[in-house]
């Protein structure tokens, strides 16, 4: 198995919620430059994990979350959420036009978006040069994930979280998003944190996986690991038989 280097290493991390635990302890890393999909059954603690990446969550004490080996508790919020930037399911806009979404990180910054810059973010997703303009509401599914991706990615995000962006479209858009990510992983080295529920997906665009169940990280590896388990658990989640 190659090494790598981690973009995100969690050490002994626990997150409790009025001391009914959630997941832990995990000891694992993302690998950095790489897409790592995260896999496991409903309530498994995927979506904490993700959370927990980038400082939305704070894990509890006795464990420690490093981005880039400086310790998360270190990281000024904003500049954390920059580096390690989220990606979401329903892809939530601003009222407005597609700049206003793609304008709105640097916005928060007091800095402007020249508007040749956001037709490249555009272009770099797949969409044209006169969608800059057009309404965020009269946006299909894929074409707001693809508005979504490149808002965060004028952030110039090292780290890319994504919670399900897929599942809620259909096979052509879910191609083409798969290939979007693909692209970014490859064009600028961006380490890509993905949650899915999608076994062939996983399987597929992962180049790594960590599989929870239950709040613990039971197998982590290149994505392989899910076409031959080690653990009985996942195999029955391979299975069908772990919702």
């Amino acid at each position: 198995m190659r090494t790598y280097e981690p973009a995100i290493h969690f050490k002994d991390v626990r997150y409790s919620i009025d001391g009914n635990p959630i997941i832990g302890p995990i000891t694992g890393s993302f690998p950095a430059g790489q897409i790592t999909t995260l896999v496991g059954p409903s309530g498994a603690g995927k979506t904490t994990v993700l959370k927990l990446c980038n400082g939305l969550l704070t894990p509890d004490s006795g464990g420690e979350i490093l981005v880039e080996d400086r310790p998360i508790g270190s990281m000024e919020p904003t500049a954390l959420r920059r580096k390690v930037g989220m990606a979401l399911q329903d892809a939530p806009m601003v009222n407005g036009s597609v700049y206003d979404n793609l304008s709105l990180p640097l916005r928060l910054q007091k800095k402007e978006l020249p508007e040749t810059d956001a037709v490249s973010w555009l272009e770099d997703v797949g969409l044209p040069a006169d969608y800059l303009h057009k309404k965020a509401t009269e946006l299909s599914g894929g074409q707001r994930q693809k508005v979504s991706i490149a808002r965060t990615l004028v952030n110039h995000s090292d780290i890319l979280l994504m919670d399900e962006i897929t599942s809620a479209l259909d096979r052509g858009s879910r191609r083409e998003i798969e290939s979007l990510i693909t692209r970014i992983n490859e064009k600028y080295g961006t380490t890509i944190i993905w949650i899915t529920h999608n076994l062939e997906q996983a399987t597929s665009i992962g180049d790594y996986t960590w599989v929870l169940i239950a709040g613990e990280l039971v197998e982590t590896g290149e994505s392989g690991i899910l076409e031959d388990p080690v653990d009985e658990r996942v195999r029955q989640f391979v299975r069908g038989e772990l919702k």
